[in-house]
């Protein structure tokens, strides 16, 4: 017999009228379990194709949260989704399109990984990230472009739903250290985060 079957659900004791409220996050715990070796590099510092995408994460306040984790996926820089396995053990070679990473005491998060491109004809180039941090009942999505294409920037159908401003939190900047993304949870400049439908 499965677990449940032949078996009734005990009734609610909860009083007439009640109406269930959300839980609450109790930790973070990310960093006792999730961050494991090797997880920013997609692929080694040393590879010559190697981007650096850094940033800080933000709270409402402005501050620094230093205990968020943040996932990437993305294509390779020949536009293909990775199917390969090894993201948890890197090997050294293999380019998994996904990768993990912690951020420090000051809010600080990076990514050693290879630039993407479109996966579809006159389409921009993005990363695409998960967001974990204190607060959130659940993770955040969000894109990150990359800068340098105008012309498919300008046509893209998300960048092209959202005001000015607002288009703005979703676009990396070059600095001297590669692509510099923050990402702001809430309050002025709060970076765009996406629905995401499962199944």
């Amino acid at each position: 017999m499965s677990p449940g079957e032949g078996t009734e659900r005990a009734p609610s004791s909860a009083p007439a009228g009640n109406t269930s409220t959300p839980g609450q996050t109790v930790g973070p715990f990310f960093a006792f379990g999730l961050p494991y070796p090797g997880g920013p590099e997609l692929v080694p510092p040393g590879h010559p194709e190697a981007v650096r995408l850094h940033g800080v994460v933000l709270d409402g306040a402005g501050d620094p949260v230093p205990d968020a984790l943040l996932e990437l996926w993305q294509p390779d820089p020949a536009g293909r989704i990775p199917r390969e396995p090894g993201s948890l053990h890197r090997d050294g070679y293999t380019f998994t399109g996904w990768g993990r990473a912690g951020t420090d005491n000051a809010g600080r998060y990076s990514f050693t990984t290879l630039p993407p491109a479109p996966t579809e004809p006159a389409r921009a180039a993005f990363f695409a990230l998960a967001v974990f941090a204190r607060g959130l009942l659940d993770r955040l999505f969000t894109r990150v472009y990359l800068p340098d294409d105008e012309v498919a920037l300008a046509a893209d159908p998300l960048l092209g739903g959202l005001p000015e401003e607002r288009r703005r939190t979703l676009v990396a900047a070059r600095d001297p250290h590669g692509l510099r993304f923050d990402v702001v949870l809430q309050g002025e400049g709060e970076t765009v985060f996406l629905a995401h439908r499962h199944g």
